[in-house]
């Protein structure tokens, strides 16, 4: 039996309900920098998005899945994206959207699922991620899942004008 639950929290498919949460996350200018987004997202491309993530991870080579807790109130989202089948890998993302609800464990704890459900139900061999170098919450958070600091990617990601320095974390099966 394929399990996406936790003990506070579950992962789940992204559901039509799901528009506003979406939306409001995608054009959240505060996050831009760790979703590479330039541009805001209409309404009406988030649905046409939702309309088609049905579609298996092999056709779209992404999967994302809300963050919900037992009251079904959505917390963030998690994301496979890069899938690729012949090297068995995909990137991951992560993001519990607001301040008050990180740093409560949710985060760890849909990483540790999706890496079980990556591993066992998907065959990857390995994921990677890649953190700002100032992003010490999420490289403690993939550091205590058992990812590795690869590689320090120098004047990697363009902020506000200024170049910032990232991080290749990866998580190779054993």
């Amino acid at each position: 039996m394929i399990t996406l639950k936790g003990e506070h929290i579950y992962l789940r498919a992204l559901e039509p309900e799901d528009l506003e949460f979406i939306h409001t996350i995608e054009n959240d200018e505060s996050i831009w920098e760790i979703s590479n987004t330039i541009t805001p997202f209409s309404k009406y491309i988030i649905k046409q998005y939702l309309e088609q993530s049905h579609k298996d991870i092999f056709e779209v080579k992404q999967l994302r899945l809300v963050i919900s807790n037992y009251d079904d109130v959505a917390l963030g989202m998690i994301d496979l994206f890069d899938f690729d089948f012949k090297n068995s890998r995909a990137g991951v993302g992560i993001l519990v959207k607001e301040l008050n609800d990180r740093s409560k464990g949710y985060g760890k704890e849909a990483l540790k699922l999706l890496v079980d459900y990556s591993f066992t139900h998907l065959g990857l061999h390995q994921l990677y991620c890649n953190i700002s170098e100032e992003n010490e919450a999420s490289i403690n958070m993939f550091s205590n899942q058992g990812f590795k600091n690869n590689g320090l990617k120098k004047d990697w990601i363009l902020v506000n004008g200024i170049y910032k320095n990232e991080y290749l974390f990866q998580l190779i099966k054993n």
